[in-house]
């Protein structure tokens, strides 16, 4: 589409949908995987802060910021768990992309399913270093609104094709294994997380409820095994033992935030862990044998928000599902925003 000054592409949910089906949910994920590794390799061009967030007794909100220098991009986010019971998303988001030249923003656009997208293909991406070679098998506990974004992205980008679903709600599991009837999967659906983790060579736990919680267990964390821990990703919220961190070689995406929020606010502030974009960079090892327990403290960060805008910005040059957002003032003469208003006010006197 032809850029215009005074106004915004702008993809709203309806729009979104119509991109991802237009390019394939699987190619989708695949290619915004390679779009979080590239920045993950040029992760110190990038402005880095813990998220801003106001937390509630219902739940959270929150803003990720991030910069390159050229390209700034933001994200707002919340959760809250509560919802679900009253019909609400647990979880919804929209993000800005903005240049940093003229502070002008350059897209605007739902991250709801977006959010969903990046995170599974962030999981991915972290399941390409520390998962163990050749792994087919994975249990996702936790049945909710990720865990089929979840599935594709390691069946996409790893080739992840038995799945062992778990949830207390045996309903979201049943839901979960028709959405994902016709993409090729061996699914069971499990009755309970010992028997969902029994033979899986990947772990991906996900689930919503804002508490300290166990849902892995150390005795069921056998040798070898990757953890995607996926839905600890605030203050006061984990799932899993202790015990497993003490025997796991942990990564994280940007550790003052993991810290705060991830499974690691369990541990002393000094337990040695390994940032990805490490590893991706080749600066440090990632699975260090095959006999290694391996987590991804994954909690989300601004980087890859500003990972999946800019894969969507580029994909518009291709693709019509957007609209044209009028969001910036423009007046004739720069200073004159007030002659502006004027203008308009003859104009709707006329």
């Amino acid at each position: 589409m032809t850029a215009r000054l005074n106004v915004v592409p702008f993809v709203s949910v309806e729009s979104m949908m119509k991109l991802v089906n237009a390019v394939g949910v699987e190619r989708f994920l695949v290619d915004l995987a390679g779009y979080i590794e590239a920045d993950f390799r040029r992760w110190e061009s990038f402005d880095k802060t813990p998220r801003v967030a106001s937390h509630s007794a219902e739940g959270v909100i929150e803003l990720m910021p991030t910069s390159d220098g050229e390209v700034y991009g933001f994200k707002y986010v919340n959760g809250h768990p509560k919802n679900t019971r009253e019909g609400r998303q647990t979880v919804t988001a929209f993000g800005v992309l903005a240049d940093v030249a003229t502070g002008y923003p350059v897209l605007l656009t739902e991250m709801t399913i977006l959010t969903a997208l990046r995170t599974a293909a962030m999981s991915a991406v972290a399941g390409r270093y520390l998962a163990p070679e050749g792994a087919r098998t994975m249990a996702i506990v936790g049945n909710g609104a990720q865990s089929e974004f979840q599935a594709l992205a390691f069946k996409a980008v790893l080739g992840v094709d038995r799945l062992r679903l778990y949830d207390i709600d045996r309903q979201a599991s049943q839901r979960c294994a028709r959405n994902l009837a016709g993409y090729g999967f061996d699914i069971t659906v499990c009755g309970s997380v010992a028997d969902a983790v029994q033979g899986a060579e990947i772990v991906t736990t996900v689930t919503a409820d804002k508490q300290n919680a166990t849902i892995l267990t150390d005795n069921l964390v056998g040798a070898g095994i990757f953890i995607n821990g996926v839905g600890g990703d605030c203050p006061g919220k984990t799932e899993l033992h202790r015990d497993i961190l003490l025997r796991s070689g942990i990564f994280v995406e940007y550790t003052p935030q993991t810290r705060i929020e991830g499974e690691i606010q369990q541990l002393a502030p000094d337990h040695p862990v390994t940032e990805l974009w490490e590893v991706i960079a080749g600066r440090k090892p990632g699975r260090s044998s095959a006999t290694q327990i391996t987590l991804f403290d994954s909690v989300g960060f601004a980087i890859e928000d500003f990972s999946a805008l800019r894969y969507v910005r580029d994909l518009l040059a291709t693709q019509p599902y957007c609209e044209e957002l009028d969001l910036l003032a423009d007046p004739d003469e720069p200073r004159d925003l007030f002659g502006m208003l004027l203008r308009a006010q003859a104009a709707q006197a006329a």
